[in-house]
């Protein structure tokens, strides 16, 4: 039975894997980004787009009109939209606090705000039962990520899901995060990655190598599937044993 699936940051990375793998499967997937260009060139199969920066209200109502329109019932939910900051412009000033306060608003508003809008916007459409409402969280919010903004930003997420599991499970939907360790092939690092930084992201891990967003993309993909029906409130890591080798 076909099943519709919505995507945040669904253009690159881990979410454009989870697209192609629940597209493989037959679903129909809802594409979500700041940019259309991008949406557009994804190249998932039969895949709707739409164009929003979900940290703004009055987008993310017209994602939910665009959601009523044209899919009516949202079967699978990832909320994988986020980043570091990297690719976003500086702060603009040479004063040590107004870069802080830069570098924690656009962490909170690219990773805590824009899941909790779109989840809101979208929760009273979710398939009831069986619904599914998933969240990208990350390995830094057990270990830390250098200034403490984007894994305070993930860290976030996981009370949110908490209470959310609580709020949605009698209806028989389900509420989980997937937190992965280093991933590559996506945006995240922007010119941040060097090779000394790899080799020690790599050495961390108990499997010797670096994650990729299959890897995340099939965790997601079972966490939505009917064999995950009795598993919620749960924050599942995917990092090759790298939070625990620390």
């Amino acid at each position: 039975m076909t099943r519709n699936i919505v995507i945040s940051g669904g253009g690159t990375g881990i979410g454009l894997a989870a697209a192609r793998a629940f597209a493989a499967d037959g679903d129909r997937v809802l594409l979500l980004g700041r940019r259309a260009d991008v949406l557009e060139k994804a190249g998932v199969p039969g895949a709707l787009t739409y164009a929003a920066d979900l940290s703004e209200p009055g987008d993310v109502r017209g994602v939910a009109r665009f959601v009523a329109d044209e899919l009516g019932t949202v079967d699978v939910l990832v909320n994988s939209a986020g980043g570091a900051g990297h690719l976003e412009p500086p702060a603009g000033s040479d004063d040590p606090l107004d870069r802080v306060a830069h570098n924690w608003t656009v962490n909170f508003r690219q990773n805590t705000l824009t899941a909790a809008l779109l989840t809101e916007a979208l929760k009273d459409r979710l398939a009831e039962p069986g619904g599914r409402v998933l969240f990208l969280s990350s390995i830094a919010a057990y270990r830390g990520s250098g200034t403490g903004a984007y894994a305070a930003a993930k860290a976030g997420l996981h009370p949110y899901a908490h209470d959310l599991a609580r709020e949605l499970g009698p209806r028989g939907i389900t509420v989980n995060v997937v937190a992965p360790g280093y991933v590559e092939d996506t945006e995240f690092f922007g010119d941040t990655m060097d090779g000394a930084r790899r080799e020690k992201l790599v050495a961390d891990t108990s499997t010797g190598r670096a994650g990729i967003p299959g890897d995340v993309a099939e965790t997601l993909r079972w966490l939505a599937s009917s064999s995950a029906g009795h598993i919620t409130s749960q924050i599942v890591q995917v990092n090759g044993g790298a939070e625990r080798g620390r």
